[in-house]
């Protein structure tokens, strides 16, 4: 896990209980296939009885059934992300030094968007139009679209389905600048990708993944906020902010991409002053006067 003694950990914990889990797999079907001998399980699993559990969970008729339990397994800190407040996007946007820079910060904070999905976006996933019809796309309204897809700098949207999502006015105008400032550089007119290198390296390169936690750390420095906001920070307080402003559990998944609504309530930060709001719109009960 660790390089050297007192260096921090090449993968955490989650990272290597993933890789202890894709072992195990191909170890069960190395037994099962008569690759391996039958014992390299009992390495793998420690077998239980399910004697010891309550009634309820025993199975069917309360027939004692063996279970099986994971040997080998780190415990995984329970380190919830925190939102990025709408103060430090500020920061961070006024301490760009690119209008490429604004448009990254932007995307995260008000489109959400993976730093994975960031850095693949195509020009022609933009739909920055009033009316998209002529382009193929029924969707009214400027959006951009989010597509899995193979990409040579390695990035790929974490979702298999495509999602489509809203700009607003701020969007906009950021990419319209950026359009401009991107249209100076010759170099930068032959890539279909959004995002480019524009001073340094291969120019007209897409950037990499790697660049997007380079870009948030410097600029967090430079804008001396009290911590280094992370890409993922922004979706966070994009998802926070469209909670606060009356949205949907449902709206909300669709707009982050989750299968399921339930995968977008970690998003959710309720500040104290919402906590407060919340608890004062109950209105007070009233005791009937005498008489009523």
């Amino acid at each position: 896990m660790s390089s050297g003694p007192g260096s921090k950990p090449v993968r955490g914990p989650r990272r290597v209980n993933a890789v202890l889990a894709a072992v195990r797999e191909f170890l069960k079907y190395a037994v099962s296939s008569g690759a391996a001998p039958a014992w390299v399980i009992d390495q793998l699993y420690e077998m239980g009885d399910s004697r010891d559990l309550p009634a309820e969970v025993r199975g069917e008729y309360g027939i004692p059934r063996g279970c099986a339990k994971v040997r080998h397994r780190l415990h995984e800190p329970d380190d919830p992300v925190d939102r990025a407040s709408d103060e430090e996007i500020v920061a961070l946007v006024r301490a760009c030094r690119s209008a490429r820079d604004r448009l990254i910060v932007l995307l995260m904070a008000r489109a959400g968007i993976r730093r994975g999905e960031l850095v693949g976006l195509r020009r022609a996933d933009l739909h920055f139009v009033l009316d998209a019809r002529p382009l193929g796309c029924p969707i009214p309204g400027s959006h951009l679209h989010i597509v899995r897809r193979d990409n040579t700098n390695r990035a790929w949207a974490k979702s298999r389905s495509s999602r489509a999502v809203p700009a607003d006015s701020l969007l906009i105008q950021a990419h319209d600048q950026y359009i401009i400032e991107r249209a100076g550089i010759a170099a930068a007119a032959v890539s279909d990708f959004l995002l480019v290198n524009l001073f340094r390296g291969h120019i007209g390169a897409p950037i990499r993944l790697g660049a997007i936690n380079e870009l948030m750390t410097s600029l967090s420095r430079r804008a001396r906020l009290e911590r280094h906001i992370r890409p993922h920070q922004g979706r966070h307080g994009f998802a926070d902010n469209i909670m606060a402003a009356g949205g949907q559990l449902d709206e909300l998944a669709e707009l982050l991409g989750h299968a399921s609504p339930l995968s977008s309530q970690p998003y959710l930060h309720p500040s104290h002053q919402r906590l407060r709001e919340a608890v004062e719109r109950v209105p007070s009960p009233r005791l009937p006067r005498q008489g009523e």
